[in-house]
Parts: C-alpha cells; structure tokens; sequence
C-alpha cells in the first residue's frame, strides 16, 4: 500500500502524539452498572441500597446508574469529592451516566432515601487523594452504619491490592 505525502504526515504526526495523552484516554472506557433498587437483590432486609454500593474503577471509566425500581437517583456528597470532580445529582426515576474523571474516592447517596441509608462508595485509581479525609465526614441515621460497612469493605479491598 502506498501512502501520499500528506497522509504520511498525517499518520506520522498522530503516532507522535500518541505517547502524549493519558494511557486511559487511548483505551476504552469501562462501564460499570450499578443499580438502583427498594430491595438487595441477595437480602431482602436490605430496603433502599445502591447494588453494588462499592465499585472499583479508574478515571474515564463510566459508572451507570440504573433506575430498576422508581423514586430514585444519585447525588454526590459535597464533602466526599476530590479535588477536580463536580458535584452530581440526577432526576429521580431515570438511569444517569456519570464519567469519574480524577483519581480519588468519591460518595453518594439518593436523595429520598439518604436517610434509610441508600449510600455508596466509588474508589477510582489511585484513592490516597482522599480516602482518608471522607471516612472523616460526618453522617446520621443509617447512612453513618453503612458507611462504616463500606469503608470496611473497601480496606479489605484495597489491602488485598497492595
């Protein structure tokens, strides 16, 4: 195959800047899907959870939240955010895609049933960001013995990777 001039060019520039962009803006992203529902699907004493309500993931993946049962969304916690990452918050009753786009641990919760404890925890590449500081936030109710369950969880986790 023979190439002009021009497309020679073109193709030697895009192989130039290639080794310029982040390893993860060359890949695809991952979607992972988190479902918004009244009960667990695996226990049915847990009413109004986020499954699953712990996820891994790396920044420019894509979290997808699923409106499987209605009167539902998913909002960020102001104070559990790292530095570069907007606050969220998504209609109720309709699936909402959100891109993580910074390394750090991020929490949510839905609106309506924050105080039932419909809570949960994104830990995105490298969490040391803020891990530490948002298992410091205060919370009320049930959303504060969730978290507590999900912060346990994801030590088990992130000890597990090192």
């Amino acid at each position: 195959m023979t190439y002009t001039r021009r497309q020679h060019l073109a193709l030697l520039g895009a192989a130039a800047t290639a080794p310029l962009l982040p390893a993860r803006a060359r890949a695809e992203s991952t979607v992972h899907e988190v479902q918004m529902v009244n009960k667990h699907p695996e226990d049915d004493k847990q009413l109004m959870v986020f499954f699953p309500n712990l996820v891994r993931a790396q920044p420019g993946d894509i979290i997808r939240f699923l409106s499987v049962d209605s009167n539902h969304n998913t909002e960020a916690f102001k104070e559990m955010l790292p530095d570069g990452a907007e606050r969220w918050k998504s209609k109720l009753g309709q699936d909402f895609d959100l891109t993580v786009p910074v390394d750090g641990a991020y929490g949510y919760f839905c609106t309506p049933h924050k105080s039932w404890g419909m809570v949960g925890l994104l830990l995105v590449g490298d969490v040391s960001v803020n891990y530490e500081a948002i298992k410091g936030v205060r919370q009320r109710g049930k959303a504060k013995q969730r978290f507590a369950e999900l912060f346990e969880q994801a030590d088990a986790m992130l000890s597990a990777e090192a």
